[in-house]
């Protein structure tokens, strides 16, 4: 098989599994942080390390990613980005708003989440490491999802591929959305993430309190764990038995 092609199929593959890959960061992350919490002295008094604002910063950056994936979704039409497994899937192709600056937003996003969860373990090689493999894991993903698209919409995509950064957003290119943002297409479509984001930093920082027989006191992270959890089974029932969150053509 040609490398062309090699490239292509694992892409295909990974974008059908790609779930797989942050439970495996989120596994060993995990246990780095338990060991940093435990036998790390940045955690043992030492006053140059604020560790609370340290872990807050690494929430934000986290909410940041969730903040440009909801930016992107709620500018996009129905049947193009999302969180859909079962293959690639464009029936328009999106290039003004965020795709006017970068072809790739909702992965850029995603770098941001899992980014912010793998600095809570404070280890430099673990964060270099998940950069690394971050990059070669989507790499072949936007690989075959490129692949799919130029097949799809031909010298279109090839144009705006040519101009448009995959990675790296290019903001002196943004053009304005032609669609207006739509909060319940995100309410719709991100709330997993949100739920998600609140659940693995409360879950480290409960840990992590037990290994160093702190008082759980964080009470923004309670209260945005339950927050998150009671809107995620709101926006489900909302979505499976009403109408409410629906749009024509979103």
């Amino acid at each position: 098989m040609a490398l062309q092609e090699e490239m292509e199929s694992q892409g295909n593959f990974l974008f059908k599994h790609r779930g797989t890959f942050p439970i495996i960061i989120l596994v060993i992350g995990f246990y780095i942080f338990l060991q940093t919490k435990m036998h790390n002295d940045l955690y043992r008094g030492d006053d140059t390390f604020n560790a609370d604002i340290y872990e807050y910063l690494c929430l934000f950056v986290s909410l940041f990613g969730l903040i440009i994936r909801s930016y992107t979704v709620g500018h996009t039409p129905a049947n193009t980005s999302g969180r859909n497994t079962s293959g690639q899937l464009a029936e328009v192709l999106n290039t003004t708003g965020i795709y006017s600056i970068v072809r790739h937003p909702l992965y850029l996003g995603n770098f941001f989440m899992w980014l912010g969860v793998a600095m809570l373990t404070v280890n430099f090689w673990f964060i270099v490491t998940f950069i690394f493999i971050y990059w070669i894991y989507y790499e072949r993903i936007m690989f075959a999802e490129e692949q799919f698209l130029r097949k799809k919409f031909g010298t279109i995509y090839t144009s705006w591929a040519n101009r448009t950064p995959a990675f790296l957003p290019a903001f002196k290119q943004f053009e304005k959305p032609v669609l207006p943002f739509s909060w319940k297409k995100v309410l719709k479509k991100e709330k997993n993430g949100l739920v998600a984001v609140f659940l693995i930093f409360f879950i480290f920082y409960v840990a992590g309190c037990y290994v160093t027989n702190q008082k759980i006191n964080n009470l923004f992270l309670a209260y945005g764990f339950v927050f998150s959890v009671g809107l995620y089974f709101i926006l489900k029932y909302l979505k499976k038995y009403t109408k409410v969150l629906d749009e024509t053509g979103r």
